[in-house]
């Protein structure tokens, strides 16, 4: 009867398979953790952050506007031989040309007393978004940069397009997932839902006319001031008017396209 030997260099060999099979037990486990957590601070942190980034913001710009209306109201009215005729735009709407010398930064009508908006402060919010139907406050920013505006759950404005109220396009960007995600529901709109816009001195209240559910992330057409679709050119507008636009990526969790959703401006109130 042979007894059978075991070499030690197979007991070697042995004893290293099961430690390279236990440090990669190991090391999928602490690689899967940490996917885990970083998709938990995606997903839950930064929208918890950013959403209540989003409304400091708010609730700070609204009692700025009430301390300056209070001071407002606080002056003495002006004698009746020294008051001039007011500058506020009216109700009725006039279309307004676009002067194609404004810079980029600076659209053109921003700092006109006709356009019904206050030159905007360029290094914070300015204005509030408003959504009832999704139930929707957020604060809107100058530009699309994550950093600096959409990773703080703000709307951000297209650097060139036109401000709140004026004849043209009034554009705006939003995440769809992560960061407070303030447009993952837009494409929940329905023509004829309302979008406030609430700047210091009016509220500008515009209806949902269309959605245009994809298009690609490059369509450039989507933000004109007569917004319509360089990729799919039955989508969109021919004629001047006074148009929001929301952005957004799509589908869910990919960066792939661009859901689109335009509104027209049906009212100005005085704040």
């Amino acid at each position: 009867m042979r007894v059978p030997v075991v070499r030690h260099g197979t007991r070697r060999r042995r004893a290293l398979v099961r430690r390279l099979l236990w440090t990669g037990g190991e090391t999928l486990v602490t690689v899967g953790v940490v996917l885990l957590l970083f998709v938990v601070h995606q997903v839950w942190w930064t929208n918890r952050e950013a959403r209540e980034g989003a409304e400091r913001e708010v609730r700070a710009l609204e009692r700025e506007w009430d301390d300056s209306g209070a001071e407002r109201d606080a002056e003495p009215a002006p004698s009746p031989t020294a008051m001039e005729p007011t500058a506020m735009e009216p109700t009725a709407i006039e279309p307004r040309t676009t002067d194609p010398s404004a810079s980029p930064e600076r659209p053109a009508g921003a700092d006109s007393p006709r356009s019904g908006s206050p030159r905007p402060d360029w290094s914070r919010a300015y204005a509030i978004l408003t959504i009832p139907r999704l139930d929707l406050r957020v604060p809107v920013a100058e530009g699309t940069s994550k950093g600096g505006v959409l990773n703080k759950g703000y709307a951000g404005h297209y650097t060139g397009t036109q401000q709140p109220g004026q004849a043209g396009n009034f554009a705006l960007a939003g995440h769809r997932n992560t960061h407070g995600e303030p447009f993952r529901y837009i494409n929940r709109l329905r023509p004829k839902d309302t979008i406030e816009v609430e700047t210091r001195s009016a509220v500008y209240t515009y209806a949902v006319d269309a959605t245009l559910p994809q298009t690609s992330a490059g369509d450039g057409g989507v933000i004109r001031p007569v917004p319509r679709s360089a990729v799919r050119p039955a989508h969109g507008y021919t004629d001047p008017g006074y148009y929001l636009t929301l952005t957004t990526c799509t589908p869910e969790y990919t960066s792939k396209y661009r859901l689109v959703v335009w509104g027209k401006l049906i009212s100005m109130r005085p704040r």
